[in-house]
């Protein structure tokens, strides 16, 4: 069996986890909990960046951050996981979902404005498969509107919307490294700060309310219950798994860029002959490889695309099943405008294997029998 994922390991785990053991420091940050936080600010030119227990802390943060209240409308994509959509609703929000635009998944900045209202507070903008959104468009509108924009980069480390990080772009910004992200530490998160009237109050959020880091600063002489917030820490153990990852984050991109490559050029010919499409990136757009996706005809072809490749010994899958059609959308939300292609789209995406340690070899195979599917020659 050729599996959708195995988790990134690149041998330097152990050995940061042991000096963990040794040091005696379990709790957040730590060492290498500040160590992470110095690799992310740097490589994404942010103001600041705190470690978190997931993307989906992160983006309550978030939601905290942009005082997200009872009665206001966010924005996003109902072509998203969960979190997205829960972070603001658990601050009484009412989640606006707009349709997406089918070449890259993303959010279609056009259908945006028409969707804002005078109880519009924040757009969320989703990098779908660390492919980056109109993040131009969208800060404009955000300006024009008096709006925040919190960028759910969760699959969009180390890729870029003209020359700037992901993540780096709005007020606010998180990744994920759950275990099935380019780079992991089983559970775990970001958030990018990138307005710096946002920074203090971060830090408060983050330690359970309190202004605990200016007490570890020498700032003040004790820390107090200070706003609203919660435990949002990751431990010392996962910042020091995930550490071993981003120091190998040119390599790691490098090889699942390659990856994506092949499938690209092994497959491209069935798009040209119109069995199948295939992933498409903007020029400007640097993206990450996080993902690998073909659509197909309709939701029956993708069933039957998803068992046949089982039968040859190949995992795929789907992703999202839109939120405006689950039983939490319907109760708690609106899609707002014509639902052209989420729902379409979304029933004809599958994902094919990509991780750091598939072999071309694998690649090859999987490509020849997505071939063989369509009847034609290796």
């Amino acid at each position: 069996m050729i599996p959708f994922n195995i988790p990134l390991i690149t041998g330097k785990e152990s050995d940061y986890l042991s000096k963990v053991l040794q040091n005696g420091k379990f709790c957040g940050d730590g060492n290498f909990s500040k160590k992470c936080d110095e690799w992310l600010k740097n490589n994404a030119r942010a103001k600041k960046a705190l470690l978190t227990t997931s993307c989906k802390h992160a983006l309550e943060m978030s939601a905290f951050l942009c005082d997200i209240d009872k009665g206001d409308e966010v924005i996003m994509p109902s072509f998203t996981f969960v979190s997205t959509a829960n972070a603001f609703l658990l601050r009484g929000a009412k989640i606006i979902f707009v349709d997406i635009r089918p070449d890259t998944m993303n959010i279609d900045v056009t259908k945006i404005e028409d969707a804002i209202t005078n109880r519009t507070k924040a757009s969320v903008p989703v990098h779908y498969a660390g492919v980056g959104c109109e993040m131009d468009a969208i800060m404009d509108l955000a300006r024009k509107y008096n709006l925040f924009v919190v960028e759910d980069a969760a699959q969009g480390l180390i890729a870029d919307y003209k020359g700037r990080a992901l993540g780096s772009i709005g007020h606010a910004g998180c990744y994920s490294f759950h275990e099935t992200k380019n780079y992991q530490c089983g559970e775990g998160g970001a958030i990018l700060v990138n307005d710096e009237g946002f920074i203090e109050r971060a830090e408060i959020i983050r330690e359970k309310g309190t202004d605990r880091n200016k007490f570890l600063r020498g700032e003040v002489d004790k820390y107090t219950w200070v706003d609203v917030g919660s435990s949002y820490l990751p431990a010392e153990l996962n910042a020091a798994f995930l550490y071993a990852q981003l120091e190998k984050a040119e390599e790691v991109t490098i090889r699942r860029l390659d990856i994506w490559h092949r499938y690209f050029r092994n497959l491209k010919e069935l798009e040209t002959e119109g069995y199948l499409e295939l992933t498409k990136i903007p020029a400007h757009c640097k993206h990450n490889a996080h993902i690998f996706y073909i659509k197909l005809k309709d939701l029956d072809e993708r069933q039957k695309m998803i068992d046949y490749l089982k039968g040859n010994g190949i995992q795929t899958v789907f992703h999202y099943v839109p939120l405006h059609s689950s039983r939490m959308g319907k109760l708690f939300c609106e899609f707002r405008g014509e639902d052209v292609y989420t729902t379409k789209d979304s029933e004809r995406l599958l994902r094919l294997p990509l991780f750091f340690s598939l072999s071309f070899t694998d690649v090859d195979f999987v490509s020849n029998k997505i071939r063989g599917f369509f009847g034609c020659q290796g």
